[in-house]
C-alpha cells in the first residue's frame, strides 16, 4: 500500500488493533512453550530465569525488564534518530509482560507432562508446538500490517543495523544467537544441566517454521486493512492507486523457466499484436525509479537465492517494510508501480517481475507461463550462452530458483502454480513460433 497521510481516527485503530494482536502474540509464544520442547529465540532468557528457584519474578515481569533494556539501547544507538512514538515501546512492554504472565496462566492446562510416554508425549508436543507457532506467524504477520508501532525485541536489532550501517537480516540472526546463548548459559549454571524443556529443538523449529508460516499468513492480510482504514481513507487511497480508468486494451505478463524461450516467445507475440514489449527495459525504468544502477537492479531482480530466502525466512518479525526496507523491496515496489503504469497506459507484453501477480485483479490481462523440458531448456542455454552442458544445468538451476524464491517470497505461493496462470505453454512441444501461435489466439479471445 502506498505511503500516506493517516487520519487521526485511523491511527487510533490501528493502535487499538496492536493492542488485540499483543495478545496474540503472546498467545503463540505461551502454547509454544507449553510443547514442552524450548521456547523460541527471544524468549530463551526471561524464560530460564523465571524457572529459576528464589528469583521471584515471572516470566512477564522479567520480558518487561528485558524490552526495557531494549528500549534504553535503542535510544543510546539511535538519539535523535529515535522516533518520538517510538517512546510507545515502554507501554507496549508493560502490556505485552502482562500478556505473557495471563497467557501462561490460560494455556497452563496444555502443558504436556513430561511423564507422557514418548509415542504419546512426543506427537503431542510436535502439535502443540506447530499450533503455538502458527497462532505467533499470524500475530506477527498482523503486526505488520498494522504497521503502527513494534515489539522493543524488534526494535532492538533494527537500531543496530541502523547504528552500525549493517543488513537488518544478518543483524537479527546475531541478536537472536545472542539470545539463545544468554537463554543456555542461564540455563546450565543454575540448573547444572542442559534441560530439553528450556531451549530445546522447539527453539530451532520456532526460528524457522514462525518465519515460513509469516510469509504463508502475509499475502493474506488485505481483510485487516477494513478494520484499521476509515472508509473515507480506503476510497482515497484507492483513487490515488488508479487515477485513470483502465482503457479496455490488453496486457499479455509472460512467466518463464531458463531455457525456455520465453523471452522470445514475448518478443514475438508483441511484435504479432503490434504493441511494445517490456522486458529488460523495466531494469533501466526501475534504476531511475530507485537511483540504482541497472547493473545493481539486474543482479539484484527476481533472484532470491536458497540461502538468502532461508536468511529472510529466520529473521521475519514485526518489522513493517515501511521500517527497514530493503534493496529487494525497493525494486519489488519500483517494478510493481511501473507494471500498473504500462498496463494502464497502453497494451503492451510484460515478461517477468511477477506481473501476473502484480496485475491479478485487473481485466484485460492474460497471464502465460511457458517451460520446456530439460534437455530443450540445456540445449538453448548452451548454444545461447556457449556453455557446456554443465554449465548450462547449474545456471538453469540457479535462475529457476531465484525466481521461484523470489515469486514466493512475496506472494507466498508457488511459482509454477497452474491457479496463478490463464494458459501454461511447454515450448519443447509448440516451439518458440508455435507458442507465440498460441498466445495471440487466446490474447484475442480476452475480453
Amino acid at each position: 500500500m502506498e505511503q500516506r497521510k493517516r487520519s487521526k481516527e485511523e491511527w487510533a485503530r490501528r493502535y487499538a488493533a496492536f493492542v488485540v494482536i499483543l495478545f496474540v502474540i503472546a498467545l503463540g509464544t505461551s502454547l509454544s512453550i507449553r510443547a514442552n520442547l524450548g521456547s523460541s529465540p527471544i524468549s530463551a532468557p526471561p524464560y530460564v530465569l523465571s524457572l529459576v528457584p528464589g528469583v521471584g519474578l515471572t516470566m512477564g515481569q522479567l520480558t518487561i525488564l528485558m524490552h526495557v533494556f531494549f528500549i534504553a539501547a535503542q535510544v543510546a544507538l539511535l538519539r535523535r534518530d529515535f522516533e518520538r512514538r517510538q517512546w510507545l515501546q515502554i507501554g507496549v512492554s508493560l502490556l505485552f509482560g502482562f500478556y505473557t504472565d495471563l497467557t501462561m496462566w490460560l494455556t497452563g492446562f496444555l502443558q504436556v507432562p513430561q511423564s507422557l510416554p514418548a509415542a504419546l508425549g512426543l506427537p503431542l508436543r510436535a502439535v502443540e508446538l506447530l499450533l503455538g507457532g502458527a497462532v505467533l506467524a499470524f500475530g506477527i504477520a498482523m503486526e505488520v500490517r498494522c504497521d503502527s508501532l513494534m515489539l522493543a525485541g524488534e526494535g532492538f536489532p533494527l537500531a543496530i543495523a541502523k547504528f552500525l550501517k549493517r543488513d537488518f537480516g544478518k543483524v537479527k540472526i546475531c541478536t537472536d544467537t545472542l539470545l539463545v546463548a544468554i537463554g543456555s548459559a542461564l540455563m546450565v549454571a543454575n540448573f547444572g544441566r542442559w534441560d530439553w524443556s528450556m531451549v530445546g529443538p522447539g527453539t530451532l523449529v520456532s526460528m524457522f517454521y514462525v518465519g515460513m508460516m509469516v510469509r504463508v499468513f502475509s499475502p493474506r492480510m488485505g481483510w485487516l486493512d477494513r478494520l484499521l482504514i476509515p472508509r473515507a481513507g480506503r476510497m482515497a487511497a484507492e483513487a490515488a492507486a488508479a487515477p485513470d480508468s483502465w482503457g479496455g486494451h490488453l496486457v499479455v505478463t509472460i512467466a518463464r523457466t531458463c531455457g525456455s524461450g520465453g523471452d522470445e516467445v514475448g518478443q514475438q507475440v508483441a511484435r504479432r499484436l503490434g504493441c511494445a514489449c517490456y522486458n529488460r527495459e523495466l531494469i533501466d525504468l526501475t534504476a531511475r525509479r530507485t537511483g540504482r544502477t541497472p547493473e545493481f537492479v539486474e543482479r539484484n531482480e527476481q533472484n532470491i537465492s536458497t540461502r538468502r530466502l532461508w536468511e529472510i525466512i529466520v529473521t521475519d518479525s514485526g518489522i513493517p517494510p515501511s521500517a527497514s526496507p530493503s534493496a529487494d523491496d525497493a525494486i519489488y515496489v519500483s517494478q510493481s508501480r511501473t507494471i500498473r503504469g504500462l498496463a494502464r497506459r497502453e497494451p503492451c507484453v510484460i515478461i517477468g517481475r511477477l506481473g501476473n501477480w502484480i496485475l491479478r485483479d485487473d481485466p484485460h490481462v492474460l497471464r502465460v507461463f511457458i517451460t520446456s523440458g530439460r534437455d530443450a531448456a540445456l540445449a538453448r542455454v548452451a548454444s545461447k550462452d556457449r556453455l557446456g552442458r554443465e554449465e548450462a544445468r547449474r545456471k538453469i538451476d540457479r535462475v529457476n530458483t531465484g525466481r521461484a524464491n523470489h515469486y514466493w517470497h512475496y506472494t507466498g505461493r508457488q511459482w509454477a502454480d497452474i491457479g496463478g496462470y490463464d494458459l501454461m505453454i511447454n515450448t519443447a512441444l509448440t516451439g518458440v513460433d508455435g507458442a507465440a501461435d498460441m498466445i495471440v489466439r487466446a490474447a484475442r479471445c480476452v475480453r
